[in-house]
């Protein structure tokens, strides 16, 4: 297979979706480090891990798309397959550390759910 010169503007589109990727991986490494509690910390890689995610299947696509290769889906089912496992993943961690922080007696964020609020009645 012969590798084939592109046009400029491709070479620019997926280098910036690229690093734009890679920035918003970098941002999301930084709020781990950063922020104190694990339900502080869960949500960064969550939301950062998808958003990246997607510029780097973009730039995949459009990239093998385009040296004529046929169209690239398959970049296109690993984001998808991401974007839903994510943030199910994250919700279920975050349940299990609150249960665990309960059952321990830590400190845990508010309840804000309408049912939990239901039992509470004032006179």
């Amino acid at each position: 297979m012969s590798a084939q010169a592109l046009p400029l503007w491709l070479d620019i589109g997926v280098s910036l979706l690229v690093l734009v990727g890679a920035v918003i991986a970098f941002l999301g490494s930084l709020g781990l480090l950063r922020l104190k509690s694990y339900f502080e910390r869960v949500h960064a890689p969550a939301i950062i891990a998808t958003m990246a995610c997607w510029c780097v299947m973009h730039a995949t696509l459009l990239y093998f798309s385009m040296t004529g290769e046929g169209l690239a889906l398959h970049a296109l089912l690993i984001a998808l397959f991401v974007a839903v496992t994510v943030p199910v993943t994250s919700v279920f961690l975050m349940r299990a550390a609150l249960f665990r922080a309960r059952r321990m007696g830590e400190p845990v964020p508010a309840n804000l759910s309408r049912s939990a609020n239901d039992d509470v009645r004032e006179p």
